[in-house]
């Protein structure tokens, strides 16, 4: 989960900031491994928070609002321990709303695996 969420927020995420933040590239192009390492860390703790909440239950009894409030609760955990490393408070908003929506993205497109997985069984 922490190398698929590091991937994709290193793509959407740094592209996006490139786009808008320095759209001519004057500023050194950090966004992409910045957003690729706290990724990985809020893919990583939203393992660890499902494995603990959600023990004896799989991707397909969890609905999207209970996997966005684990990603959240993930998204706390990582903004938290970042600013143990000198990042600011405000850091925990963002750090929960990217994480629960990872978090809600990633059970969409599991579940949406699994039903092709049933459609082409027959």
């Amino acid at each position: 989960m922490g190398l698929i969420w590091a991937i994709a927020w290193a793509i959407v995420g740094g592209g996006i900031m490139e786009a808008f933040v320095d759209p001519h590239g004057a500023i050194l192009d950090m966004w992409p491994q910045t957003l690729g390492i706290a990724g990985f860390l809020g893919g990583a703790a939203f393992s660890i928070v499902f494995g603990i909440a959600a023990r004896r239950r799989s991707f397909k009894e969890l609905s999207l609002v209970r996997a966005a409030a684990l990603g959240a609760v993930a998204g706390i955990v990582v903004g938290a321990f970042l600013m143990t490393t000198g990042a600011p408070v405000m850091i925990i908003a963002p750090a929960a709303l990217l994480c629960a929506g990872s978090a809600s993205a990633s059970l969409a497109l599991a579940r949406r695996a699994k039903e092709r997985e049933l459609l082409d069984a027959g």
